[in-house]
């Protein structure tokens, strides 16, 4: 191997190799650490960290680029640790030169990452050229050292002959982009090549090796050689499934929530599912696996699982606000694994509704009382297969909303299954009793349904999504029991993303939903609380929860409750759309205009009539955990029972 200052001769010679493709690794994702200082304090700096070094030299660098290329440079300035650690010491002027050596090789493999393979690099310390400087050369220390880069990044250069061969069969480069005049850079090599492996391990072979590898840069024609011979194995089943790690939670457990099954083809997406199975049980901090570097005896490849395991009691509370609502407080406590299977148990508890008769708005109708809420929630994985769990619930509550007074008992009890990685489907057996009271009065329910969920969620994020789709479906066949009336509910609503720029600073959402409830002539046939109403922070933002639709009277009918006057009577169709466009103003903040419309009808059809239209602007701060998300709405149709605007927060994007 040529040194690397010197520039290669205009002949075909092996340049690039093996190592060089190593170094491009090593050093192709280069960065400078970042620090800042405010009021005389330093942050994400270590402290003190100029004491520590021994004999402290500073030195001052130019980088300059000749022909001048100014993308070039800026790539060149960051991957030079010279150039980003300019104002920290080195000890000693043996320091200096190490550095300064370092950075050759940092400065070489970013040339090989933009395509040059033939550029030179020089660094001159006080004018010498440091490969004529012997180790203990002595710098003058009394002021700033002086360090000049020089770089030639010479020609740019794109791939020529590309021979790739898998077990002495060529293969077509074009799917892996590298056919010949494509472009040479090494990062981009080297994914190229690793999608190849990859495939190759994806049918089930596991132990694939690069047998040979030359790659030449030829100088005289600007193109860059690259033959590969690649010996894939053969294909091989999975083995018995190992487990390490594992204290209170049963390993033989963990082995069958890895839901890989012996004697089935090797696959990588086998073991990144069954790693996503375990992570999401909940009851592990950390969870590798991973298959064993050799085959066991009987030419199987086992499977090992390697976890470390959380803390499996946990509580919380919270508390909220509204200029609407008042105040609320809540509580939970819960375990992960109460049988050493992953079962988890979790209760829940909340007051709200604190000092709503003393807010001082028109919004809320005249009741002094809170709401009370308690449940409890069991969930055992595993029940049908790896890709199931067993859910069960109990709730008892009491709640003041707009359209009614309600105390209520809900038992529930079914199956999750995840269909696929993006698909899922839930249903359940939920049993209710409700005494509800509204304006013609207080009546009984009893109810028994059965929810069916189907959601198919393609958005890249969760939380914050920039790419992709989210689709739910629900029906819920319902039984009410004291009145011998059978409905349907049903809803459907579909979420798009669309990010317009490659760094995620614009990105436009759209959200959509239409629902309607058959089997019912009016919406007094139906529950109140399965009614359909529209307003709030997760439907028409700028109006109140529940007051879109079709209203009581206001005035109060002979034998009526008066307290009900000019409050919302829900409806059997519901419509709902809403539109944000996120723009990124850094890459943590976002300032999110939105549009949302909304309409209620007593009928199949939602009044389009009384569509109501929210408007508003909205404030994101993304974090690793998630956007903390600010709302304020407002009703450009404002009702009787809606306040000049409304307030929303909470973690996660509004849809």
């Amino acid at each position: 191997m040529r040194r690397q200052a010197e520039r290669p001769r205009q002949r075909r010679g092996t340049v690039f190799g093996t190592a060089c493709l190593g170094a491009a690794l090593t050093f192709g994702s280069i960065s400078p650490a970042l620090s800042f200082e405010f009021l005389g304090f330093k942050f994400f700096e270590k402290e003190d960290a100029n004491a520590l070094v021994l004999d402290p030299v500073n030195y001052t660098v130019t980088l300059t680029v000749e022909p001048a290329d100014k993308d070039l440079q800026d790539i060149l300035e960051k991957a030079s640790t010279l150039v980003a650690q300019e104002d920290e010491p080195v000890s000693g002027s043996l320091g200096l030169l190490s550095r300064a050596n370092n950075d050759r090789k940092r400065i070489v493999a970013a040339l090989y990452e933009n395509a040059r393979y033939d550029g030179v690099v020089k660094i001159f310390i006080e004018g010498q050229d440091v490969d004529t400087l012997p180790p203990d050369t002595k710098f003058d220390t009394a002021q700033p050292v002086p360090v000049l880069i020089t770089v030639d990044p010479g020609q740019s250069f794109t791939m020529g002959r590309v021979d790739i061969q898998v077990n002495g069969v060529p293969i077509d480069p074009a799917p892996y982009e590298l056919e010949p005049g494509s472009g040479a850079q090494s990062v981009r090599l080297l994914q190229q090549e690793g999608k190849l492996l990859q495939d190759l391990r994806n049918e089930g072979r596991p132990f694939v090796a690069v047998t040979h590898r030359d790659i030449v840069a030829d100088s005289a024609t600007g193109r860059l050689d690259y033959d590969i011979d690649i010996s894939p194995g053969e294909p091989v089943p999975f083995g018995e499934t190992s487990v390490s790690g594992a204290k209170d939670v049963d390993p033989g457990f963990i082995a069958y929530m890895a839901g890989i099954e012996p004697g089935t083809i090797f696959a990588p997406k086998d073991l990144e599912k069954a790693r996503d199975r375990l992570v999401k049980l909940g009851v592990f901090s950390s969870v590798t696996v991973k298959e064993a570097k050799a085959q066991a005896a009987d030419g199987t490849i086992p499977v090992a699982v390697e976890v470390g395991e959380r803390k499996f009691r946990y509580f919380g509370f919270g508390a909220t606000y509204s200029n609407t609502e008042g105040g609320g407080v809540s509580g939970y406590w819960g375990h992960r694994n109460l049988f050493g299977h992953a079962e988890s148990i979790r209760l829940d508890a909340s007051v709200s509704r604190i000092g709503a008769n003393l807010v001082e708005s028109d919004t809320q109708r005249a009741t002094d009382e809170l709401d009370y809420s308690a449940g409890v929630e069991f969930r055992k994985p595993g029940v049908l297969g790896p890709d199931s769990v067993y859910v069960g619930s109990l709730k008892a509550l009491t709640e003041h909303p707009l359209a009614y007074d309600r105390k209520a008992v809900i038992g529930s009890s079914g199956v999750e299954y995840n269909l696929t990685d993006t698909q899922t489907l839930a249903v359940a057996l939920q049993g209710e009793y409700a005494e509800i009271t509204d304006y013609l009065g207080t009546r009984d329910y009893i109810t028994a349904s059965v929810p069916i969920t189907y959601t198919y969620d393609g958005r890249d994020d969760k939380l914050n999504p920039t790419e992709g789709f989210y689709a739910k479906l629900f029906a819920e066949p319902t039984y009410e029991i004291e009145g011998a009336t059978p409905f349907l509910k049903t809803r459907a609503d579909l979420s798009s993303y669309l990010s317009l720029t490659e760094s995620d600073r614009l990105i436009l959402a759209g959200r959509v939903a239409y629902g309607a409830i058959f089997g019912a002539d009016e919406p007094e046939d139906v529950p109140n609380n399965r009614r359909f109403y529209a307003g709030g922070g997760g439907s028409v933002r700028g109006y109140s929860f529940q007051s879109i639709g079709p209203y009581f009277p206001d005035f109060t009918l002979p034998g009526a409750n008066e307290d009900f006057e000019d409050t919302p009577r829900g409806g059997l169709s519901l419509f709902e759309a809403s539109g944000e466009v996120r723009i990124g103003i850094t890459e943590n903040i976002q300032i999110v205009p939105f549009v949302d419309v909304g309409a209620v009808g007593t009928e199949l059809t939602p009044d389009f009539s009384n569509l109501k239209i929210g408007v508003g602007v909205g404030a994101r701060y993304l974090t690793s955990f998630g956007p903390i998300r600010i709302d304020v709405g407002l009703p450009l149709d404002k009702g009787p029972r809606d306040a000049d605007f409304e307030i929303y927060a909470g973690i996660g994007q509004s849809f």
